[in-house]
């Protein structure tokens, strides 16, 4: 017998605890759906309250609060077949859940079996896990349902097989790192291969406090080519057609290089935290470096130049050129650029330690109250305006310690918090191809934090290149130092970055919240102990 079904996947933005928003974006999705004639929509995972909740997961009220939403949905179903993610419960146990509505009510409940805990993802703090697959009918075609991390372990799709599905169709929120499209294909070609059985991989899209989510949903045959590719980073509903157990084929969007992934992470993710908080704009402290030039075109591109405004600070350190090309940056982008010299603060703080330090050689003391007066000059702009101050460090900082607390670290997002001090510069070169905002002498010149003269960060840290392969494989590949020095790295310098790394997990605990964009992030995926004596062997 032909069989065939329209499915329509919703790729779509919510935000956590909204449910009234949440239902309208499904409702939406809904309408447009069946105006395409699709017999079926897929909804991402926990599409209803958005995804993490995190400890709203541990309130009842909040269970209750979102059956209540999908009830209301399902009330509003009509012979089309809709999928919604909800937290769900029993007597039993609290679920991470799937249900399908048609017809005013529902029709199948999906409850997911693998509970991941690993990287950013903590579930089993709050869910019980399923042993029981979700297989409904449709049209004639039997659908099995998997919830995300189900789909990256060969158990429960093959339950899905053995109940004799058609068909896989995955719903996920799944947030991305840099590369990971090229993971889930490599995944679903796996369960492909074991089950014969074609997938169908619709995923959450937005930025949700340090994590982003691509979206990029795709349909894949049982021999493991893809069908179809949508884009990523995009909202969208787009209906698929399964045509006799293949899906029939449509264009594919190419998936983005690593440049054009980091960066338009970054503006989804500066665009979100600030719209889904409600901050009317971003105020950043642009010193003439190539990290606060990066972090203003990143904010320009994600909130307009009308609510970006950019500080220049200078102090009796900064060079000429600095103070010439943050000021032709903010030209050329068309921000609102106002200079406040520090010189008179620095020399007020001078006067009110001077007994204090009577007899103490200058060192970094000094140079962290120029950045800490820095950082309260910016907080007192975003407490008068509303706006929030976006910080500009990057990670190799962040592991090293090369940031100053109450001073550069001051301010609510920190939108470089995962990019390396290599990538940093790779993101700016991108981001001038597409058009020059970023003069080339930010580029070009060795970078310094202009604290004292003539001073360049290669001063105290090795080359960048060095530096970040030596982090990346000691903090994302959990690599040895022994191991580290294997690879032809001088045993001094691995030793140093290490212990610098250890020594200033302090810091980072007080480090605001910052876009994840690689494997491991100093963030929910990072939790290192700040007192510890553990001695890596060499």
């Amino acid at each position: 017998m032909n069989t065939s079904l329209a499915i329509a996947v919703a790729q779509f933005n919510p935000v956590v605890g909204d449910l009234a928003g949440n239902t309208r974006l499904i409702l939406d999705a809904m309408a447009e759906a069946e105006a395409r004639s699709a017999r079926l929509l897929l909804t991402p995972e926990l599409s209803i309250c958005g995804y993490p909740p995190e400890d709203l997961l541990l309130r009842p009220d909040f269970y209750l609060a979102c059956r209540e939403a999908v009830d209301a949905i399902a009330a509003r179903t009509g012979d089309m077949a809709v999928v919604v993610g909800l937290p769900d419960f029993d007597e039993v146990g609290r679920y991470n859940a799937a249900v399908v509505l048609r017809n005013g009510e529902i029709v199948a409940r999906c409850r997911k079996q693998r509970l991941p805990n690993y990287e950013v993802f903590d579930e089993k703090r709050y869910f019980d896990p399923a042993t029981e697959g979700c297989v409904f009918e449709l049209d004639g075609v039997r659908c099995g349902l998997l919830i995300c991390a189900d789909l990256w372990g060969p158990a429960p799709a093959g339950v899905l097989e053995r109940a004799g599905a058609d068909v896989i169709l995955a719903i996920n929120a799944s947030p991305c790192h840099l590369g990971k499209q090229a993971e889930r294909y490599r995944v679903t070609r796996e369960r492909t291969a074991e089950t014969g059985l074609p997938v169908l991989y619709g995923n959450m899209v937005g930025g949700q406090d340090e994590l982003v989510f691509d979206g990029a949903s795709f349909a894949m045959q049982r021999d493991g080519s893809v069908a179809w590719q949508a884009p990523a980073f995009a909202s969208l509903v787009e209906v698929v057609h399964l045509a006799d157990g293949r899906w029939v084929e449509m264009p594919c969007t190419p998936l983005p290089d690593i440049e054009t992934e980091a960066y338009t992470a970054l503006v989804m993710g500066v665009r979100d935290y600030l719209g889904k908080n409600g901050f009317p704009g971003a105020i950043i402290g642009l010193s003439g470096g190539i990290d606060s030039a990066l972090t203003l075109a990143v904010a320009v591109d994600a909130l307009g130049a009308d609510r970006v405004r950019a500080v220049m600070m200078p102090s009796p350190y900064t060079a000429q050129m600095s103070l010439d090309d943050a000021a032709e940056m903010a030209r050329r982008l068309n921000v609102r650029y106002d200079v406040l010299p520090i010189e008179p603060a620095m020399e007020t703080f001078g006067s009110m330690l001077a007994g204090q330090f009577a007899g103490l050689a200058e060192d970094t003391t000094e140079e962290n109250i120029q950045s800490r007066i820095r950082g309260l000059l910016l907080m007192a702009l975003s407490n008068k305006t509303g706006a929030i101050v976006l910080t500009t460090g990057n990670k190799s900082e962040m592991a090293t310690g090369y940031a100053t607390l109450y001073g550069d670290m001051a301010g609510g997002y920190a939108v470089l918090k995962d990019v390396y001090k290599t990538l940093v510069y790779r993101l700016s070169a991108w981001r001038n191809a597409q058009s020059e905002v970023i003069p080339t002498n930010i580029i070009t010149r060795p970078p310094s934090a202009e604290l004292k003269p003539d001073q360049v960060d290669q001063d105290t840290l090795p080359p960048y290149e060095v530096l970040d392969a030596i982090i990346e494989a000691y903090m994302e590949r959990d690599l040895s130092p022994r191991e580290i020095v294997a690879q032809g790295y001088d045993e001094a310098i691995v030793r140093r970055t290490v212990g610098m790394l250890k020594r200033n997990e302090y810091k980072r605990r007080q480090a605001p919240v910052g876009i994840r964009l690689t494997r491991r992030a100093f963030g929910k995926d990072w939790r290192f102990p700040i007192t510890v004596r553990y001695q890596d062997p060499y």
